[in-house]
Protein backbone atom coordinates (compact mmCIF):
# COMPACT_ATOMS: atom_id res chain seq x y z
CA UNK A 1 0.00 0.00 0.00
CA UNK A 2 1.39 3.64 -1.33
CA UNK A 3 2.05 5.98 1.45
CA UNK A 4 0.01 9.14 1.34
CA UNK A 5 1.87 12.23 0.68
CA UNK A 6 2.03 13.62 4.34
CA UNK A 7 3.22 9.94 5.59
CA UNK A 8 5.98 10.30 2.63
CA UNK A 9 7.12 13.85 3.72
CA UNK A 10 6.91 12.96 7.58
CA UNK A 11 9.35 9.90 6.68
CA UNK A 12 11.58 12.02 5.10
CA UNK A 13 11.50 14.47 7.79
CA UNK A 14 12.57 11.56 10.23
CA UNK A 15 15.07 10.12 7.73
CA UNK A 16 16.62 13.52 7.52
CA UNK A 17 16.79 14.03 11.34
CA UNK A 18 18.56 10.18 11.66
CA UNK A 19 21.18 11.06 9.35
CA UNK A 20 21.55 14.62 11.04
CA UNK A 21 22.10 12.65 14.39
CA UNK A 22 24.14 9.92 12.98
CA UNK A 23 26.66 10.40 10.41
CA UNK A 24 27.74 6.51 10.49
CA UNK A 25 24.58 5.17 9.81
CA UNK A 26 23.23 7.68 7.10
CA UNK A 27 26.93 6.37 5.35
CA UNK A 28 26.06 2.64 6.17
CA UNK A 29 22.60 3.51 4.31
CA UNK A 30 23.80 5.36 1.59
CA UNK A 31 26.36 2.35 0.63
CA UNK A 32 23.83 -0.20 0.69
CA UNK A 33 21.15 1.87 -1.58
CA UNK A 34 21.99 -0.54 -4.71
CA UNK A 35 21.10 3.15 -6.82
CA UNK A 36 24.07 4.33 -5.63
CA UNK A 37 26.13 1.17 -6.98
CA UNK A 38 24.24 1.58 -11.01
CA UNK A 39 25.12 5.41 -10.82
CA UNK A 40 28.63 4.98 -10.03
CA UNK A 41 28.72 2.31 -12.67
CA UNK A 42 27.20 3.75 -15.44
CA UNK A 43 29.65 6.94 -14.88
CA UNK A 44 32.68 4.22 -14.91
CA UNK A 45 30.66 3.49 -18.53
CA UNK A 46 30.47 7.04 -19.58
CA UNK A 47 34.49 7.29 -18.86
CA UNK A 48 34.63 4.40 -20.80
CA UNK A 49 32.98 5.45 -23.65
CA UNK A 50 34.87 8.51 -23.75
CA UNK A 51 38.26 6.15 -23.91
CA UNK A 52 36.97 4.55 -26.64
CA UNK A 53 35.57 7.30 -28.69
CA UNK A 54 39.28 9.00 -27.66
CA UNK A 55 40.55 5.62 -29.00
CA UNK A 56 38.71 5.73 -32.53
CA UNK A 57 39.99 9.56 -32.76
CA UNK A 58 43.82 8.78 -31.94
CA UNK A 59 43.19 5.42 -34.53
CA UNK A 60 42.23 7.20 -37.35
CA UNK A 61 44.19 10.54 -37.32
CA UNK A 62 47.60 8.07 -36.55
CA UNK A 63 46.27 5.18 -39.72
CA UNK A 64 46.03 2.43 -36.89
CA UNK A 65 43.31 0.93 -38.06
CA UNK A 66 43.11 -1.82 -34.89
CA UNK A 67 43.32 0.90 -32.37
CA UNK A 68 40.12 2.58 -33.90
CA UNK A 69 38.28 -0.90 -34.15
CA UNK A 70 39.45 -1.15 -30.70
CA UNK A 71 38.02 1.98 -29.87
CA UNK A 72 34.72 1.11 -31.74
CA UNK A 73 34.40 -1.99 -29.57
CA UNK A 74 35.45 -0.44 -25.98
CA UNK A 75 32.80 2.04 -27.00
CA UNK A 76 29.81 -0.68 -28.20
CA UNK A 77 31.00 -2.34 -24.36
CA UNK A 78 30.45 0.43 -22.37
CA UNK A 79 27.79 2.02 -23.87
CA UNK A 80 25.52 -1.48 -23.29
CA UNK A 81 26.88 -1.52 -19.63
CA UNK A 82 25.78 2.30 -19.20
CA UNK A 83 22.37 1.44 -20.54
CA UNK A 84 21.89 -1.61 -18.31
CA UNK A 85 22.87 0.33 -15.08
CA UNK A 86 20.68 2.74 -15.63
CA UNK A 87 17.89 0.59 -16.56
CA UNK A 88 18.47 -1.60 -13.57
CA UNK A 89 18.98 1.79 -11.63
CA UNK A 90 15.68 3.82 -12.28
CA UNK A 91 13.40 0.22 -12.19
CA UNK A 92 15.21 0.15 -8.53
CA UNK A 93 14.22 4.28 -7.96
CA UNK A 94 10.86 2.99 -9.23
CA UNK A 95 10.24 0.28 -7.18
CA UNK A 96 10.20 -2.76 -9.55
CA UNK A 97 12.74 -5.89 -9.81
CA UNK A 98 15.64 -4.95 -11.82
CA UNK A 99 15.43 -8.42 -13.72
CA UNK A 100 11.69 -9.15 -13.47
CA UNK A 101 9.82 -9.52 -16.83
CA UNK A 102 6.79 -7.90 -17.22
CA UNK A 103 5.20 -10.65 -20.08
CA UNK A 104 4.12 -13.26 -17.67
CA UNK A 105 2.02 -10.65 -15.73
CA UNK A 106 0.06 -9.38 -19.08
CA UNK A 107 -0.41 -12.74 -20.42
CA UNK A 108 -2.28 -13.22 -16.99
CA UNK A 109 -3.91 -10.41 -16.56
CA UNK A 110 -5.29 -10.68 -20.14
CA UNK A 111 -6.57 -13.83 -19.49
CA UNK A 112 -8.23 -13.48 -16.81
CA UNK A 113 -9.85 -9.72 -17.97
CA UNK A 114 -11.39 -12.14 -21.06
CA UNK A 115 -11.49 -10.85 -24.61
CA UNK A 116 -11.25 -6.93 -23.13
CA UNK A 117 -8.55 -5.12 -23.76
CA UNK A 118 -5.70 -5.60 -26.12
CA UNK A 119 -5.50 -9.38 -26.99
CA UNK A 120 -1.96 -10.64 -28.80
CA UNK A 121 -1.69 -11.70 -32.02
CA UNK A 122 -1.94 -15.25 -31.63
CA UNK A 123 -5.23 -14.76 -29.31
CA UNK A 124 -6.77 -12.95 -31.84
CA UNK A 125 -6.02 -15.38 -34.58
CA UNK A 126 -7.33 -17.82 -32.74
CA UNK A 127 -10.33 -15.80 -31.67
CA UNK A 128 -10.85 -15.33 -35.65
CA UNK A 129 -10.55 -19.08 -36.07
CA UNK A 130 -13.24 -19.79 -33.83
CA UNK A 131 -15.87 -17.38 -34.92
CA UNK A 132 -15.41 -18.73 -38.12
CA UNK A 133 -15.63 -22.36 -37.12
CA UNK A 134 -19.00 -21.08 -35.75
CA UNK A 135 -20.54 -19.06 -38.63
CA UNK A 136 -19.42 -16.01 -37.16
CA UNK A 137 -18.22 -14.59 -40.12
Amino acid sequence: MPLSEHEQRQLEQIEQALYREDRRLARLVRSSDPRVHYRRRAAEALVGLALGAAMIAVGIVLAIIGLAVAGFVVMLLCGIWALNNWRQMTSTALGAAPNAGTGSKRRSRRRRRGTTGRATFGERIDERWRRRQEGGY
